[in-house]
């Protein structure tokens, strides 16, 4: 049974990210498995320092918990941990924020072995300043001296323990996925393997892109953070007679947590070290430019922000007619600056993608072995398809995590 929530957005003047329509915080509910039953807006020049609204509308927010016999209250913005324990005093039911929902909506997607790590990471990252008597479900490890305290230590001491050792595992088992990766990473670079990667906001169609491209079978849904786990294919591009290495990778969202950028940075990693990007947009979305900036804004975090990109705008099938472009591919200003190739493309229906691995092509021009060397279907060379059938085998995974042992 879904849990029913309200949903509240605090407008703090032009300086903040603020959403009017509390439409993407209701998809992240959504995704989450909560029913949004009420949405709430608050006007303030600076947060309370107690219950973040201030007690009138909190009170006014009670009031709509108890009319639509509501299970908790979501927050657009991110609460203090003294904030939320005050609210939820206040409100009589439990509080969450942004950052608490995306947690949670990434460790019930995470699939692989690291992509769980890198999650409980960012989840014991987030709750060490929030400690409260939630904790006593952890496991205590037995056997360390000094580790469970004496009968006079303070359940909150136990608890900041115990999340500290979880923290360094968490982190010592991350750093040894990393060096796997590096080593993987190596060996394509003396292969002399071209490296592109999708990235964009979430929910743009990266993974739908991803599959008409390399005719993969990868997980693709239409909700917010569908592909959590790094998925690597080769791309045969007719153009050139060679194959380069495609990498599907996690969607970016508005506000995205700092500590989950940091937790992530193994997964994010691959766009980093790619050759070039794919930055798929949303074309059908009003707020493709919002999106396009934060994307920008994340890049920057990872030291990806002077990588080579193509713009790719997706989802031209859902566009009226008369808002379709009359090219289907031009170059425009990139927001960080410099002119960048931009294609349209519908990944549901095939439009734009022939120009698209054209201009892939024209990027990735000699640094891409010869398909005698590195082609994964030398079929390809006797005719004029660009990509293999669906009864042909899929090509080799050159990096996947979805195939790591799980713990």
């Amino acid at each position: 049974m879904a849990t029913r929530v309200v949903l509240v957005g605090v407008d703090l003047g032009p300086a903040s990210s603020f959403d009017p329509t509390l439409d993407e915080l209701a998809l992240l509910a959504q995704s989450a498995g909560d029913e949004t039953v009420a949405r709430v807006i608050a006007r303030r020049k600076a947060p309370d320092a107690a219950l973040f609204v201030g007690s009138g509308k909190a009170d006014e927010i009670k009031a709509i918990v108890i009319g639509e016999r509501a299970d908790g209250v979501i927050f657009d913005q991110a609460l203090s941990p003294a904030q939320q324990r005050n609210l939820e005093r206040h409100l009589g039911v439990g509080v969450a924020d942004r950052t608490a929902l995306i947690l949670d909506i990434f460790a019930a997607r995470a699939q692989s072995h690291e992509g769980k790590l890198q999650v409980e990471l960012a989840r014991l990252q987030y709750q060490s300043t929030r400690l409260v008597r939630r904790w006593s479900h952890l496991e205590r490890q037995t056997g360390g001296i000094g580790l469970r305290g004496g009968p006079g230590e303070a359940q909150i001491e136990l608890d900041r323990r115990m999340i500290g050792e979880r923290i360094k595992t968490t982190k010592a088992k991350l750093e040894k996925v990393k060096r796997q990766h590096a080593t993987q990473r190596k060996a394509r670079e003396r292969s002399g393997s071209f490296r592109v990667s999708l990235v964009g906001y979430t929910n743009a169609g990266k993974s739908t892109l991803f599959n008409s491209l390399v005719k993969a079978r990868a997980y693709a849904a239409d909700q917010l953070f569908a592909t959590l786990d790094t998925t690597t294919r080769a791309l045969w591009l007719q153009e050139l007679g060679a194959a380069v290495s495609l990498s599907d990778t996690v969607g970016f969202i508005r506000d995205l947590p700092h500590k989950l950028v940091q937790a992530f940075r193994a997964t994010l990693q691959e766009a980093a070290d790619a050759d070039l990007l794919l930055h798929v947009v949303d074309a059908a979305s009003p707020l493709a430019a919002e999106q396009m900036a934060e994307v920008e804004q994340v890049l920057e975090e990872i030291g990806a922000q002077d990588i080579p990109q193509i713009l790719v705008y997706n989802k031209l099938d859902l566009l009226e007619p008369t808002a379709r472009p009359r090219a289907m591919r031009d170059s425009v200003e990139r927001v960080s600056g410099g002119r960048v190739v931009r294609v349209f493309v519908s990944a549901r229906d095939g439009t734009g993608l022939e120009a698209l691995r054209a201009a892939i092509a024209e990027l990735a021009g000699g640094r891409v072995l010869k398909a005698e060397a590195v082609s994964p279907y030398p079929a390809l060379r006797e005719n004029a398809s660009s990509a293999p059938s669906e009864d042909e085998p899929l090509p080799p995974t050159t990096e996947s995590s979805q195939h790591e042992p799980t713990p």
